[in-house]
């Protein structure tokens, strides 16, 4: 089949998928049928085999992203913009090339691919000025989806679909926050939220550095951390951290989890060392106490999911078997719903993952 006929059978074909229709509960996901996409110039069509749940997946259905939180008109997408529904969700996509546009080679037809979500508009460096899959362009909870042929990374690996789309966004973003941070080898990393898709990415990738991982998460979790090379293992409620490092000495502090716990944090890591933050779970809105900022020398950094370099160097960690997929549990396509609703329970321990489509 040419290029041309399969853009005509994409034309006038049906596809399965879930669509966001507007903030609010999980009743504002609705499985839906809808035209295949067709690919662009520069872009492939890939049939999805899996693609994994992340944290922005809600905060997005909840319109958590907005600058202020009164009344529904004010609500947006993380780009403090409004979305256009119906969106289709979904970042982490797994699957084969069956389709593609105008300047993209036949030969990567077939391929099995692992796909960066990140859409860089500017620079494929500049992780700042980006769309991201399943928020300013359609995702992959669906069994078909178009993305720029640069973003979908041939991958060989014995893994299934489901253990591979464990990793893209988790894994891009922890990636990203210990470049930031410059993470060396020997140096010891105090890691929040230890136990979700980026915390447990983060306990694996600064093990692959060499350096040492101490793990912050819930009780009823602490094997899983310890299994994945944490030295020092702290309950997430305990009132003092610095008590429990003993004579640890933090180099670095990887925060998943904002909220009020920034400033325990800002005294626990060493004078001179470093704060990256990617998330605010626990909240957005913080006090800090600046004398302790300056008078420690301390650096504060945010971080958001990563580059195309980030990317290609993930892959490579992934088929050099140096990392291994956290998977928790699978849905099919038509429980989404439940499959979020599971997420949002926080009682599992690494990634969520559609896999039937």
């Amino acid at each position: 089949m040419n290029k041309q006929d399969s853009a005509t059978t994409a034309d006038t074909s049906m596809m399965r998928a879930v669509q966001l229709t507007g903030f609010g509960d999980v009743d504002r996901l609705e499985l839906v049928e809808v035209p295949r996409p067709q690919p662009a110039r520069g872009e492939v069509l890939i049939q999805v085999g899996a693609c994994g749940l992340n944290n922005t997946d809600l905060n997005l259905r909840k319109g958590w992203y907005s600058p202020d939180g009164d009344g529904a008109e004010s609500l947006t997408g993380w780009q403090h913009t409004p979305p256009q529904f119906p969106i289709i969700q979904g970042a982490d996509i797994v699957g084969v090339i069956v389709g593609v546009g105008t300047g993209v080679p036949d030969s990567r037809l077939n391929q099995r691919v692992i796909v960066n979500p990140t859409i860089y508009k500017t620079h494929p460096e500049n992780p700042m000025d980006i769309d991201y899959l399943g928020s300013e362009r359609p995702g992959g909870f669906a069994q078909y989806v178009c993305v720029p042929a640069v973003n979908a990374h041939a991958i060989t690996t014995d893994m299934s679909d489901a253990e591979l789309a464990t990793f893209p966004t988790s894994y891009l973003t922890a990636w990203h926050m210990l470049a930031r941070a410059d993470v060396q080898a020997g140096e010891t990393v105090l890691v929040t939220g230890a136990s979700g898709g980026v915390g447990s990415a983060l306990l694996q990738l600064i093990k692959a550095r060499d350096a040492r991982a101490v793990a912050i998460v819930g009780r009823g979790k602490e094997d899983h951390a310890q299994a994945l090379g944490a030295v020092r293992i702290i309950p997430r409620d305990v009132d003092d951290i610095k008590q429990h490092l003993g004579d640890i000495t933090v180099d670095a502090v990887a925060d998943v989890v904002g909220g009020a716990g920034i400033m325990d944090l800002m005294h626990v890591v060493r004078p001179g060392g470093r704060i990256v933050t990617a998330g605010a779970m626990a909240g957005p809105m913080v006090e800090i106490d600046l004398r302790t900022l300056y008078l420690r020398h301390l650096s504060l950094l945010g971080s958001t999911l990563g580059t195309a370099a980030d990317f290609e160097n993930l892959v490579n960690t992934i088929q050099a078997g140096q990392i291994k997929p956290l998977l928790a549990h699978t849905f099919p396509l038509a429980q989404l719903r439940e499959a979020q609703q599971t997420f949002e329970r926080k009682q599992f321990f690494g990634k969520i993952v559609i896999d039937s489509f």
